[in-house]
């Protein structure tokens, strides 16, 4: 049976999502010469950007559920991308942290990242991208509760 036409043209939640869908598949075929994924690319730079971050501060910052973010952080402890440390503050408390071949591999991705954002822009404009991502910002930061 098909979607009723007025819930799939209507619903917000499903145009977003279709929308990040596309975008990710999108940017993933340019990361891929860096084997990292989308959701990686964005962990290590948000690592790098912020410094080291517990999981629970990563995964609000990231607006991500801590179990999908703790999912995505597995492979890159595994490749040796990220370290997890006890913070010297807080014994009971957990840091990731990005590793020197975290921060080389961020620093390949970037390439296709650029390459990317470049293609992205001159296929939906520059204005129009800008204008995107402000909106997209103020939707991720409502309150929704």
């Amino acid at each position: 049976m098909p979607p009723d036409s007025d819930v799939a043209s209507l619903c917000n939640c499903l145009a977003v999502r279709q929308a990040a869908r596309r975008v990710t598949q999108f940017y993933d075929r340019y990361l891929a010469s860096s084997a990292l994924r989308t959701t990686q690319f964005s962990i290590l730079s948000w690592l790098s950007r912020a410094g080291p971050m517990s999981i629970h501060a990563l995964a609000q910052a990231m607006v991500m559920d801590r179990t999908t973010l703790g999912r995505n952080i597995l492979p890159l402890e595994r490749e040796g991308l990220i370290a997890i440390r006890q913070s010297a503050e807080d014994r009971r408390s957990k840091l990731l942290h990005v590793t020197p071949d975290g921060s080389a591999r961020l620093k390949q991705a970037n390439a296709g990242w650029k390459q990317a954002q470049s293609a992205f822009e001159g296929a939906f404009g520059v204005e129009r991208a800008a204008s995107l991502r402000a909106v997209l910002h103020e939707v991720a930061a409502l309150d929704l509760d």
